[in-house]
């Protein structure tokens, strides 16, 4: 039985805006090393960061019918986050269906498989994040599920998770740590801009974070060139 889910529960919009400032990079690190996807799914384009609640779709391979299914559930704000029930590299997604998700407010897309119509998606600046770029074409026979948990690029994807994607490529996090990552997002932050400023300043991270008597304690020597 396909099943599509309607009223889900998303993270608040609030923190989900927040995350886009500070990346893909600092908020998997934020989280402790976790929700990063797979490095083959990278931006169509290159530009700015963009984060977002999750509608997910669960879709047969070689077949968009659900993304379809899944505009009508989406809403300002949201980011849609497919993935094939098996691999396919298949064009899911065309500047048709971007204008469709773009006049319902969807910040971008995100999916595991292919996407076609890449220059007409840049000149309308509507994002997506895929493992491939391909032209070919998809059917409309199988049914699949929107808004039930999916597994995509190696992360599962709970509907209203927080997405953040950039350049980096793209993170999940978790509806209900959405919050406390900010806040996390932020003390690394206020970290790097302090260790950036000594950086630029002259310091060595080996001094910083003294780093020099584990170094030592792995073996690591010095020579002098000079004496031999």
């Amino acid at each position: 039985m396909a099943i599509v889910a309607t009223n889900i529960k998303r993270a608040d919009q609030k923190s989900a805006d927040a995350l886009a400032g500070f990346g893909v990079a600092t908020t998997h690190e934020a989280q402790g090393r976790t929700g990063l996807m797979a490095a083959h799914m990278r931006p169509i384009f290159r530009g700015g960061a963009i984060s977002g609640t999750a509608i997910t779709v669960s879709a047969a391979p070689g077949d968009n019918w659900m993304i379809h299914v899944a505009a009508e559930q989406c809403q300002a704000g949201d980011i849609l986050v497919v993935s094939p029930t098996s691999p396919s590299d298949s064009g899911y997604f065309g500047d048709l269906l971007g204008t469709l998700l773009q006049s319902r407010g969807v910040r971008g897309l995100i999916i595991d498989a292919g996407c076609r119509d890449v220059d007409d998606l840049e000149k309308m600046d509507f994002p997506v994040w895929s493992k491939c770029i391909s032209a070919h074409g998809t059917v409309k026979e199988t049914v699949g599920d929107v808004n039930l948990p999916i597994s995509c690029a190696g992360q599962i994807v709970h509907p209203g998770d927080i997405i953040v994607a950039d350049n980096d490529g793209v993170v999940v996090v978790p509806r209900l740590s959405a919050q406390e990552t900010v806040t996390l997002c932020q003390a690394r932050e206020d970290k790097e801009a302090t260790i950036r400023m000594n950086y630029k300043a002259g310091s060595l991270g080996l001094d910083l974070n003294n780093m020099r008597p584990a170094l030592a304690a792995k073996g690591l020597r010095y020579i002098d060139q000079s004496d031999l």
